[in-house]
């Protein structure tokens, strides 16, 4: 494969669009024509104050609950359309207008008719599904504490079984407890699934969730519930997030989410998973679409970002030749390719990583009951992919920001909200940092047993028990390091920049080597006499880099992989984006390559050269390939970037 010498032909947005949706173009077709037809919400969240926006974000939900787009994952039987996949897409694609809408759908639809559908048994599903689907039942998911995110295994709050009266009681036994950041809690939920420690006769087994009503028919908070607003935010103006605090609140013993655990007649607790920890991640294992959909929707808002700052790009003119008496476009100068382009190519991957993610997941829950068949597997995917796509969102608006000057900072233009509002995806549904430790994890005990039942100190344990020579074989790895170094090409053919065996064998190589890296620095910490989470705690820089590179890696082979079901006529631009990315990527983190001996200067030098030649080269095509994200119109909104 050599540089094309011949401009690349302008490709056919449509068919770019759905290469990009496939194989749910149909339902995102149909969510972005439902938006378009409400795309004065935009508007409205410049200048509607707080609580009346509020109120308008909740009418277009219950717009789109009642057009049928919201229950799309959920059973026919109760109002859905039993697709998961279909679901997913339909919730990122809420993403290209407003974000406030997407993530109160999100918490409505994914986050608590989630959790009802996945934790609940049959009683729960008559009783709550089709008010949930269709908007009667508006609910909230309380999980997150003041003092405890990301460790919810410590949660504080309690619900005690009072066999007497065949009732829990719900409690918040210190401020720290507090349920905080709760969507939909500060002014429009009746209902919240509450994670708390169930305790049966003073013994207790661990975070169950349940069904709490927090308001009446009335809409006042019910006795015992008290409720907060937590006020202004950096962004998300439509969202109600609020703080729960309850004060010995008692419900019926048939509000426990009971598909894992149930208390019986006699006052019992019955599991049918015995080990508590297992029970544990089981349980927030069923709610991983929600990371799927965040990771999604935030890759929708870069491609609207993006759209808008390519078309500026296109029609900003500034400087010129000398003498020449013309300006030329910002898209013409180098840096400005350099900015944008390969930006264009991540997103291009992210989505192709995504789709094949979506398709996981589908497969993972077949059938209407969703009984998950190889949680590991999607749980790192959907952990390391919502890391990636949400720190890509926030660089790309960012840069985005930035190219469009003082027209980017003026709220009309858009790109102020789409900053704001996906500042916080970075860290809900899971801190990125955190999630790439899970991925880690999974990768350093290869799956022997279900990761998400090590913490991190027993993870530590197992590898430090474990010879080196198991996580990463030494021979295939030296067979690996030489065809590396049969493919590598002499430092003045440029070309072999462009062969995918070297590209993939980079980015393989990176991501073992650390991983072999990682596991003997473990096992020495060990070795050494070092305790467990001391050892842990001295390696997290490693442990994060490892999982990135391993998502990294993944997501440029699905990229490579989701050519095959491109249309021919655009292939060659695809071929060109995979190569960008793939360079880029590599660029990115030279210094690491050039210290571990895989780059020499040389050739460091010529893969910068390389970048720089591939964003000349797409700069013509950079509108065609934004107007394959298929924003509509009446949605980029943006005064400098709609077409006259």
């Amino acid at each position: 494969m050599t540089a094309a010498a011949e401009p690349l032909p302008s490709p056919d947005s449509a068919l770019l669009a759905g290469y990009l949706d496939a194989p749910y173009a149909d339902v995102a077709t149909k969510i972005r024509a439902e938006l378009a037809a409400r795309a004065e919400i935009l508007d409205q969240q410049i200048e509607q104050p707080q609580d009346q926006f509020r109120e308008t974000v909740l009418a277009a939900l219950l717009d789109l609950a009642a057009a049928g787009q919201t229950g799309i994952g959920f059973p026919t039987k109760y109002g859905g359309g039993g697709d998961i996949g279909a679901s997913i897409t339909a919730i990122q694609a809420l993403a290209y207008s407003d974000l406030s809408l997407m993530v109160k759908a999100g918490v409505q639809f994914g986050l608590f008719g989630g959790a009802i559908w996945h934790l609940g048994t049959e009683r729960h599903h008559e009783r709550y599904l089709a008010d949930m689907i269709s908007g009667r039942l508006l609910g909230c998911f309380a999980m997150t504490e003041t003092g405890h995110g990301s460790n919810v295994a410590a949660c504080e709050t309690l619900a005690t079984y009072d066999h007497a009266s065949r009732a829990f009681v719900v409690d918040t036994p210190t401020d720290s407890g507090r349920k905080d950041y709760i969507g939909n809690a500060a002014a429009h939920a009746t209902m919240a699934v509450v994670f708390a420690q169930l305790v049966v006769g003073n013994e207790s087994h661990g975070v169950h969730a349940f069904m709490v009503p927090i308001r009446d028919d009335q809409h006042r908070p019910m006795p015992g519930v008290n409720i907060e607003d937590c006020g202004p935010k950096l962004g998300l103006k439509g969202v109600d997030n609020g703080r729960l605090r309850f004060d010995h609140v008692t419900i019926e013993r048939t509000a426990l989410l009971d598909r894992y655990a149930d208390i019986d007649d006699d006052g019992r607790y019955v599991s049918s998973i015995d080990d508590d920890t297992r029970r544990f991640f089981t349980t927030l294992g069923t709610l991983v679409q929600g990371r799927v959909s965040v990771g999604g929707s935030a890759l929708s808002a870069s491609k609207v970002a993006l759209t808008i700052a390519t078309r500026y790009a296109n029609t900003r003119r500034q400087f010129g030749a000398p003498g020449s008496g013309e300006e030329v476009t910002l898209m013409t100068y180098r840096t400005h390719q350099r900015r944008l382009l390969p930006l264009i190519a991540r997103a291009y991957a992210l989505s192709a990583s995504q789709q094949e993610l979506i398709l996981l997941l589908h497969e993972s829950f077949p059938g209407e009951r969703g009984e998950p068949q190889d949680r590991r597997v999607l749980e790192s995917r959907a952990a390391g992919q919502k890391a990636l796509a949400t720190w890509h969102t926030t660089d790309a608006i960012q840069v985005c920001r930035e190219a469009c000057g003082g027209a980017g900072y003026l709220a009309e233009n858009r790109l102020a909200a789409l900053k704001a509002d996906t500042e916080v995806f970075t860290t809900f549904e899971g801190d990125n940092t955190v999630l790439l430790q899970l991925v880690a994890k999974g990768l350093l005990t290869q799956f022997k047993q279900n990761f998400n039942e090590l913490d991190p100190i027993g993870m530590v344990r197992l590898v430090a028990s474990t010879a080196v020579d198991t996580v990463v074989e030494k021979t295939a790895l030296r067979q690996l390091i030489e065809r590396l170094r049969d493919a590598v090409p002499s430092k003045d053919d440029d070309a072999g920049l462009l062969d995918r065996r070297y590209q993939a064998g980079m980015l393989r190589w990176r991501e073992e080597h650390m991983r072999a890296g990682l596991a003997r620095r473990l096992k020495r910490g060990m070795s050494e006499g070092g305790d467990a989470f001391t050892v842990f705690a001295g390696v997290q820089d490693h442990v994060v880099a490892m999982a990135r590179a391993h998502v990294e890696r993944l997501v440029f082979e699905a990229f490579v992989a989701s050519l095959a079901r491109a249309d021919e006529s655009v292939r060659p631009v695809l071929e060109r984006l995979v190569d960008l990315h793939a360079l880029a990527t590599i660029e990115a983190d030279r210094g690491w390559f050039l210290e571990h001996g895989r780059l020499s200067t040389a050739r460091s030098k010529g893969i910068t050269a390389m970048v720089g030649r591939l964003c000349e080269e797409l700069a013509p095509v950079a509108e065609a390939l934004t107007d394959g994200f298929a924003v509509p119109e009446e949605l980029i909104r943006a005064p400098i970037a709609v077409r006259s």
